[in-house]
């Protein structure tokens, strides 16, 4: 089974630190945190991801203009926005997202 990769967008540490830690908590996905749009754009130059979850502390604009720069790189990439909700919400996020069986 291959590991699905998630790169996660915040600019608040903490929040940035408890998304990825509740998402490698889940087996068989994988994921990079940046703080910034530029950081996230490089990576995904450089990287295939399956999913992008843009979280606190990204303004709207910003994240218009790299949901814009990221169509141009790859068309079919999903972007979900997550500001809080607890786990199981990140989980069903992601997971509807990516059409996966909720387990």
């Amino acid at each position: 089974m291959k590991e699905i990769q998630i790169l996660v967008l915040s600019s608040h540490e903490e929040i940035l630190k408890t998304v990825l830690r509740l998402i490698h908590s889940q087996p068989g996905w994988e994921a990079k945190g940046v703080h910034s749009s530029e950081e996230a754009l490089n990576l995904c130059k450089q990287n295939l991801f399956d999913l992008i979850l843009i979280g606190s502390g990204i303004s709207d604009q910003e994240t218009w203009d790299f949901k814009k720069e990221v169509s141009k790189i790859n068309p079919s990439l999903p972007i979900i926005q997550h500001y809080g909700g607890g786990s199981g919400l990140l989980f069903g996020e992601i997971s509807q997202a990516l059409n996966l069986d909720p387990a």
